[in-house]
């Protein structure tokens, strides 16, 4: 849905930077089929780029960030079937790809600096792997009574001081291997999801499946063995469906292209 954007950015920016080493980051890397899918396109993008060009492949150093409590031997083990797909249809044997796993929270440094020329995250800037601290009163209670989300009954306070940690977050994305620095941006577009399902389950199902994906690391991270996940999820997928039920909607997603200054 939004790959083009992924490949032209990076062919933009291979195009203008031609580096010789190319770091990239996948912030939220979880531990699904896709983990490495988009270090594939890139790769093609920039050799495609690099060829057309006149200039040789450079390195690619990839780091895949996420919270420690995410599978990360699931994506290792899953390297050498990675490594030997890409080799396949390469009569030179292909670039130089180097993949490490970066355990770690946005709300931290992660990274060296002056490492990274391409920061890509999917689903993921929404995560607040941090509470923030004034949610919880003097005594230890949260002032959103208890939820973990935000709904008509919560206090306009628990609102602000979400609306407070966005904004922090978001500039968090873009200093995560160094001090917070300017940027402006290149593209924003809103696309609208489609509903796909498989093997005759509901889109209630499938949604908690992606949902799932997404944030079970961060809920993991947060709650520990405190909640079934199973339970919560299946809870999840039959709450939507009941909407659905009830009111016709569209999922949307927004596309933010960042450029530093």
């Amino acid at each position: 849905m939004v790959k083009h954007i992924t490949m032209e950015t990076t062919q933009e920016l291979y195009y203008a930077v031609t580096p010789k080493r190319l770091g990239i980051a996948d912030l939220g890397c979880s531990s699904g089929p896709n983990s490495l899918s988009f270090i594939e396109d890139i790769v093609d993008s920039v050799e495609g780029t690099s060829h057309k060009n006149f200039h040789p492949i450079p390195e690619f150093r990839v780091y895949l960030d996420d919270l420690p409590t995410n599978n990360f031997n699931s994506v290792f083990k899953s390297l050498p079937d990675f490594y030997r797909d890409l080799k396949k249809d390469r009569n030179d044997g292909g670039p130089d790809i180097l993949i490490a796993g970066y355990p770690g929270s946005f709300n931290g440094k992660l990274f060296p600096n002056n490492c990274l020329h391409f920061i890509y995250s999917s689903y993921s800037l929404h995560w607040l792997s941090k509470v923030p601290p004034a949610l919880y009163n003097k005594h230890g209670k949260s002032i959103n009574k208890g939820k973990v989300y935000i709904s008509e009954s919560s206090p306009p306070k628990a609102g602000e001081l979400y609306s407070f940690y966005w904004e922090e977050y978001g500039r968090s994305c873009i200093s995560v291997s160094q001090d917070p620095i300017p940027y402006r941006f290149l593209r924003l577009e809103m696309f609208e999801i489609e509903r796909e399902v498989k093997g005759g389950e509901s889109y209630g199902t499938a949604g908690a499946m992606t949902v799932r994906a997404i944030q079970e690391s961060m809920l993991s991270n947060h709650f520990g063995d405190r909640i079934d996940l199973d339970t919560l999820f299946n809870n999840y997928g039959k709450m939507v469906d009941e909407e659905m039920a009830q009111e016709e909607f569209k999922p949307i997603t927004f596309v933010v292209v960042l450029k530093k200054l």
